[in-house]
């Protein structure tokens, strides 16, 4: 079994589930096709995957396996479209399959690594998924639950650096959520206390030393760094071995471009974000609207920047002609670009599209203080 069944199988666990060294793995044309379905998830070919974990499902259908990552094909997705309606149901069927199939399985016998390495790990995806979404209690339910599978795995196989990456990430997060997120404060009684500096350590030690999920290792730290630790440096290395790895997955080139916002390196901002746009515009897999129009709207700031502020306010519209085409929300991005806008015309001294500018900003869901931000500029050029 390669490295990258393991990155699929672990990807963004709330409460890693990691015994990889102990999986019983299955007979060897059932082992190369989850292999090859694995590769393929990763290279965001999501009908080649189906089509392969379909097969796998026939071969064997009282195998976790092929319902288990079938289910990581909606992840995915969501990863890189957003949490869209159609994508959520799939990936809440195919879990619900994974744990019902892996239930017959512990029902025969309760310390079956099948049934309590697949278990877990659904479990675990259910649980990140209700905390993308901020259903805390349905995602403290999900990784209480998972936790105690972890626990009863981890007294069968209790040392070696591929568990290092679980005992990291739970060890970090449970300490860094609540204080990102207070609300989730009430809710952590489901779980043992955390500690941020060990976590981060045992994730180093898993991302150098583990044979099998260093490649996730390497993920969650890159997702630490940026959106936790607000260390970009860090964050940076993470996110160009990955994209080096695997050239071919936008989530990872979208990562580099973020970091360079938050770095505030707008020449490279503004070149690497053109390099996504031509990328979605060539409609490369693993590239979409949402990242068009995220590129749209970061290279119209740094246009406006320069102060060539046509061609910015050409960009900046775009923003808002990409967001026509997609079945999400308003954005923040669509809300700041024309606040944007109305900076430019301010500086053009065209008072009239600058309040136009600012009245669409208050027709569009609120981002942060956008309201109020638009508010005191329509008094300010009223006065």
């Amino acid at each position: 079994m390669t490295e990258r069944i393991y990155i699929i199988l672990t990807v963004f666990l709330s409460i890693p589930f990691t015994l990889f060294s102990q999986w019983q793995i299955m007979d060897r044309e059932m082992d190369s096709l989850v292999t090859l379905g694995a590769d393929y998830i990763y290279n965001v070919e999501f009908e080649k995957a189906e089509q392969t974990f379909n097969k796998v499902i026939e071969m064997n259908p009282t195998h976790p396996s092929g319902y288990f990552l079938k289910s990581m094909i909606w992840w995915w997705q969501m990863q890189l479209v957003g949490l869209r309606p159609a994508l959520q149901e799939r990936f809440l069927e195919d879990i619900d399959q994974v744990i019902e199939v892996c239930d017959n399985i512990l029902d025969t016998n309760q310390y079956d690594l099948n049934g309590l390495f697949f278990k877990g790990g659904a479990l675990g995806y259910r649980g990140r998924f209700y905390g993308q979404k901020k259903e805390w209690y349905d995602a403290a339910s999900d990784g209480s639950s998972a936790l105690e599978i972890m626990e009863k795995a981890y007294k069968t196989a209790p040392t070696n650096y591929d568990i290092m990456l679980g005992k990291g990430v739970y060890g970090y997060f449970a300490a860094a959520i609540p204080e990102k997120y207070p609300i989730v404060k009430p809710f952590m009684s489901f779980f043992p206390p955390g500690d941020k500096d060990i976590g981060l350590m045992q994730l180093e030690i898993a991302a150098d030393k583990a044979r099998y999920a260093n490649v996730e290792a390497m993920v969650t730290l890159m997702q630490v760094y940026y959106n936790f630790e607000n260390n970009y440096k860090k964050a940076y290395i993470w996110a160009n071995k990955l994209f080096a790895m695997y050239p071919g997955n936008g989530y990872f080139h979208r990562y580099i471009g973020r970091i360079y916002v938050r770095q505030g390196k707008w020449d490279r901002i503004e070149e690497e974000w053109r390099n996504i746009l031509i990328m979605c515009l060539d409609r490369k897999t693993g590239y979409n609207n949402l990242m068009a129009r995220e590129a749209c709207y970061y290279i119209g700031s740094a246009l406006k920047r320069k102060g060539i502020y046509d061609l910015a306010i050409r960009y900046l519209e775009k923003v808002d002609e990409v967001s026509v085409h997609m079945d999400q929300e308003d954005s923040s991005f669509k809300s700041s670009a024309h606040l944007k806008m109305a900076e430019i015309y301010l500086n053009k001294g065209d008072m009239k599209k600058a309040l136009d500018q600012y009245r669409t900003v208050l027709s569009i869901d609120e981002y942060n203080d956008s309201h109020e931000k638009a508010r005191k500029a329509i008094k300010r050029l009223n006065k």
